[in-house]
C-alpha cells in the first residue's frame, strides 16, 4: 500500500538580520541536512539532528562532480538542438554551418570528458591512499 504523501501547504515566513542569517547558515553547514528548510523545520519541531558527520572531502568531490554534470547537461542540450537543426536543414550552406558548429561542440565535449576523467583519476588516487 502506498504511504500517504505529506504535502506541506502552509508557509511560515521569518525575517532575520544578516548576522542572524549568517549564524543560521554556519550552524546549518555543521549538520548532515542538505536543505535549509529541512534544517529549520527540524529545529522548530524539536526533532533530533546529526551534527558534524559530513565527510568534508566527499562533500567537495560531490560539489565538483555536480558542476561537471551541469556542464555536461548543457553540452548534451546543445547537441540535441544541433541534431534537431540538422533534421530541418535543407541547403548546403546550412549543412556546412551545421558541420562546423558540430565540430566545435564535439571538441568541447571531448575536453569536458577528458577533464572529468582526469578529475576522477586524481580523486581515486587520493581516496585510495
Amino acid at each position: 500500500m502506498k504511504e500517504k504523501q505529506n504535502n506541506r501547504l502552509k508557509w511560515l515566513t521569518v525575517r532575520v538580520s544578516e548576522a542572524e542569517y549568517a549564524a543560521i547558515q554556519k550552524q546549518f553547514k555543521q549538520t548532515t541536512e542538505r536543505k535549509l528548510s529541512a534544517y529549520v523545520r527540524k529545529i522548530l519541531l524539536g526533532k533530533p539532528m546529526i551534527k558534524e558527520v559530513r565527510n568534508a572531502s566527499l562533500q567537495e568531490i560531490i560539489a565538483v562532480l555536480a558542476r561537471m554534470q551541469k556542464d555536461l547537461n548543457g553540452l548534451t542540450n546543445n547537441y540535441n538542438q544541433m541534431i534537431h537543426k540538422l533534421h530541418i536543414t535543407d541547403t548546403k550552406t546550412e549543412l556546412k554551418a551545421w558541420i562546423e558548429r558540430y565540430e566545435k561542440e564535439k571538441q568541447m565535449l571531448f575536453l569536458h570528458i577528458e577533464t572529468i576523467s582526469s578529475y576522477i583519476g586524481k580523486t581515486s588516487e587520493k581516496w585510495l591512499q
